[in-house]
């Protein structure tokens, strides 16, 4: 049995600080079916509405959970002010609300795939909806097998964390 994370953060010494007020990042939710440690693909050439996980790799926590953590890291790179989790107790203007609708390696044929990421944030100024943005990343895999998969998934991960810092740039405003 192989287990997964998303390895470690980047640790960028010239990071960028683009955000500048505090923000709450709640916890990522996600379909019940992801609800669990399985790595999925589909066969997209056979039944795409049909998610199977391997049999031989997991990962180490529900993928909401593990895209959370790395997103709540990026996201704290990227501020001049401070990130925090609902648990923190703290009260701020800005809350981000994150759904994790997809998060697979689909097989477009048996020698082609690709992780698909497909992630719904939303952007709460004192309890009114600022900005809603689906985030929707591809990237082709390497290798047609759970390896492959789990680094397409974590490249395309942090493409949307990426895109989402600079989507929370533009639309957090004074």
């Amino acid at each position: 049995m192989a287990n997964y994370d998303f390895g470690l953060p980047a640790t960028d010494k010239e990071a960028n600080p683009r955000l500048q007020h505090d923000l709450v990042v709640a916890a990522v939710s996600a379909p019940a079916w992801m609800d669990n440690t399985a790595i999925y693909y589909r066969l997209a050439y056979e039944d795409a509405a049909r998610p199977q996980p391997y049999a031989q790799s997991r990962w180490v926590m529900p993928p909401a959970a593990l895209l959370g953590q790395r997103l709540r890291a990026n996201m704290a790179r990227a501020s001049k002010a401070a990130v925090f989790t609902p648990t923190d107790g703290v009260r701020v203007e800005y809350t981000l609300r994150l759904e994790l609708d997809e998060f697979s390696q689909v097989f477009d044929a048996v020698d082609k795939s690709r992780a698909v990421v497909r992630l719904r944030a939303s952007l709460i100024r004192n309890r009114a909806v600022v900005a809603q943005q689906t985030f929707g990343i591809e990237q082709a895999a390497a290798t047609q097998n759970a390896e492959g998969g789990v680094r397409a998934l974590i490249a395309a991960g942090d493409e949307a964390g990426n895109r989402l810092v600079d989507w929370l740039a533009a639309n957090m405003k004074k």
